[in-house]
């Protein structure tokens, strides 16, 4: 299993999640998403909403959105 990391270029808060990843030696792989928000349809079928950065762990089971709850999830879990 693999965690996966959905978000967008140049967007602060994926680049913040993805740093985190990074400085916790977390391997993951990463889906650019498309800039239009409504056209984000696999980001909804993943997490059921269209915002990202969406972090999918595929080892613990866990979707997340909201770059906070993420940073929080890979300090308590993945660090």
């Amino acid at each position: 299993m693999t965690r996966t990391l959905y978000q967008l270029e140049g967007c602060p808060f994926c680049e913040k999640v993805a740093d985190a990843l990074d400085d916790a030696s977390v391997e993951y792989e990463t889906v650019w998403t498309d800039a239009m928000h409504s056209d984000r349809n696999e980001v909804k079928r993943v997490s059921g909403q269209r915002g990202v950065p969406v972090l999918v762990d595929g080892e613990t089971g866990v979707t997340m959105a909201e770059s906070e709850n993420i940073l929080e999830y890979i300090d308590q879990t993945l660090a």
